[in-house]
């Protein structure tokens, strides 16, 4: 297991900077995913760690070696790239073992290695095949196990799954996560998709244009957002802007709510409340609605089937707020309906607006 420090990273193409003093230390044995949109410098982080981009400031170190200046040949850092990568005119045993033939391993080594690996990723009988023989999970799983034959200190992962289809991405991301604990391996997860950072890491970073956002926990990602990018970039997010004063008030416009959680940090400022469509609560009359909570009145605009919940969009002070509920339960509330909408005071988190 190694640990990875990234200190001050900056890398520009042309005048365009792709990252900005980017600075990140994975620990041992840790699994962080860089999550952003196309564009954000995710891929270009993962490529200085590999060697294959020269920043142009700051320094890689892994182990507490500066690797700034090592080809990557001698990093001995394994990357599974989006596209596969693999070579056509060799068997599933033969890309697997790749490495180990250019550094000279005696065919004993390789063809043990190469079967410990094809255990591994589950694939043991298709070691004759040829990559154009196998489906795009299993050429995916060659990928993986071909990065990991050569016993990388670090291993880099660039979007493996984007290509895939929903359930094979599904399935291929336990695979990784369970392969990644078992070796105890420092991984990097580059991705775009957010349920797939969430369900892989234990710590995500955030990118929005060359610069990290928030870093943390998926728990913390998702329930306590630190910028307004990172509440509407990762899951669906009601953002009310307003302001906060004494006492744990929020105004939105002509309403006030109870804030709890965080209140007492911010002071008398500009802020968003923050409001998971999942948190929110539906009533008809007021007298449904408990005394301890907030309540915001509204007329159903439309409800959006979405399989084991139904989204309802609300029209509410001249804006649209979504509310999630059991589909059987949205059923309840068709479009039209005059509701209240509800939640506890717990249940908002408070965003501060940019500066």
């Amino acid at each position: 297991m190694a640990r990875v420090e990234v200190e001050g990273l900056t890398k520009r193409f042309g005048r365009v900077v792709a990252v900005q003093d980017f600075d990140l230390e994975v620990r041992e044995g840790e699994l962080v995913s860089l999550l952003g949109p196309s564009g954000c410098g995710k891929t270009t982080v993962l490529r200085c760690i590999a060697g294959f981009e020269r920043p142009d400031a700051g320094h890689i170190v892994v182990d507490g070696q500066v690797l700034n200046d090592v080809p990557p040949e001698r990093r001995n850092i394994g990357m599974v790239f989006q596209t596969y990568a693999l070579f056509p005119h060799m068997t599933v045993a033969e890309n697997i073992a790749f490495s180990l033939m250019i550094r000279g391993r005696p065919r004993e080594e390789r063809e043990r290695v190469a079967k410990e690996m094809l255990e591994l990723v589950h694939l043991e009988g298709m070691e004759d095949r040829y990559p154009h023989q196998l489906s795009g999970g299993q050429r995916q799983r060659v990928a993986l196990a071909r990065a990991l034959a050569m016993r990388p200190k670090v291993l880099l992962l660039d979007e493996p799954l984007s290509a895939l289809d929903a359930k094979i991405r599904e399935e291929l991301r336990g695979e990784i996560r369970r392969i990644q604990k078992t070796l105890g391996i420092t991984t990097l997860y580059v991705t775009h998709d957010q349920e797939e950072a969430l369900a892989l890491s234990d710590r995500v970073v955030v990118m929005n244009m060359g610069r990290i956002e928030q870093v943390g926990t998926p728990a913390e990602i998702y329930n306590a957002p630190r910028t307004p990018f990172v509440a509407r970039f990762v899951g669906t997010m009601n953002l009310l802007p307003g302001r906060l004063e004494s006492g744990g008030r929020f105004l939105w416009r002509e309403m006030e709510f109870r804030i709890g959680m965080g209140a007492e940090t911010y002071g008398n400022r500009e802020a968003y409340l923050a409001l998971r469509p999942e948190r929110l609560k539906v009533a008809l009359t007021l007298e449904q609605i408990p005394p301890d909570h907030n309540r915001i009145p509204g007329r159903v605009e439309w409800v959006t089937f979405l399989g084991p919940i139904g989204r309802l969009t609300v029209r509410s002070n001249g804006e649209l707020l979504l509310v999630d509920l059991p589909s059987d339960e949205a059923v309840r509330f068709p479009g039209g309906s005059s509701i209240w909408i509800h939640f506890h005071p717990e249940s908002a988190h408070l965003v501060p607006k940019e500066s």
